[in-house]
């Protein structure tokens, strides 16, 4: 399956194809409130996750705890398609680590975007890139913004990512896709796009009345 595929969908369908294969609880496979899609003409981004954490509410310490060159190969060379997810272990966000600068660093490393609950700025020179900013919202300074770690499980949004983790974003936010069920999903989405047919065209029909309502809607709707 390939997972580009899956941008046919919204995340929102992806998410309700993924619950019902019934692999983990619901609550650990999508985003909470808060995403803010800064480029949302630009469809779902669908990816292999890398991940890292910075901290944007202090200096950094000196040495620094990372080598960005090591940082850089690590995503240049993790499978694609491929996408970043950076946690801010910030309690509120002191700055932007991603800009016009990091977004060109991580679109020539093969990444498509970013999935933070930290902020962005330079978003004008940014779009033309085509590259994805999903934050908490704009900053209009760096500030301390700086990397702490890299190639570990990071928290965004409540959403627990581990690298390699296929994930699928868009304007609602992000959902999850488990290993082991990923080559079905597509198919379980097209399944329930077919179901909900019947259900809308029943809602604009003419002739709605609320028994043959009744009779489309699952009784644990």
């Amino acid at each position: 399956m390939d997972p580009l595929s899956l941008r046919r969908f919204n995340s929102c369908t992806i998410a309700n194809a993924v619950e019902t294969f019934e692999v983990m609880p619901r609550e650990f496979t999508y985003t909470g409130p808060g995403v803010h899609c800064v480029f949302p003409d630009l469809g779902p981004m669908v990816g292999y996750a890398c991940t890292a954490t910075i901290h944007s509410g202090q200096p950094a310490p000196n040495p620094r705890n990372v080598d960005r060159k090591h940082y850089w190969q690590y995503t240049r060379d993790a499978k694609g398609p491929k996408l970043t997810v950076i946690q801010d272990l910030s309690p509120v966000s002191g700055g932007a680590y991603w800009g016009e600068v990091n977004a060109n660093i991580h679109k020539a490393l093969g990444s498509q975007g970013l999935l933070t609950n930290g902020s962005v700025r330079d978003i004008d020179e940014v779009k033309p890139l085509g590259f994805h900013f999903f934050a908490s919202g704009l900053h209009v300074s760096h500030g301390y913004a700086h990397l702490e770690e890299f190639n570990r499980p990071v928290k965004v949004f409540g959403l627990l990512v581990h690298p390699g983790d296929l994930l699928h974003c868009d304007k609602h936010g992000a959902a999850l896709i488990p290993k082991e069920i990923a080559e079905h999903v597509y198919a379980r989405a097209l399944e329930i796009e077919e179901k909900e047919r019947p259900m809308i065209a029943c809602c604009k029909s003419p002739d709605f009345s609320i028994d043959d309502l009744d009779k489309l809607i699952p009784r644990a709707y």
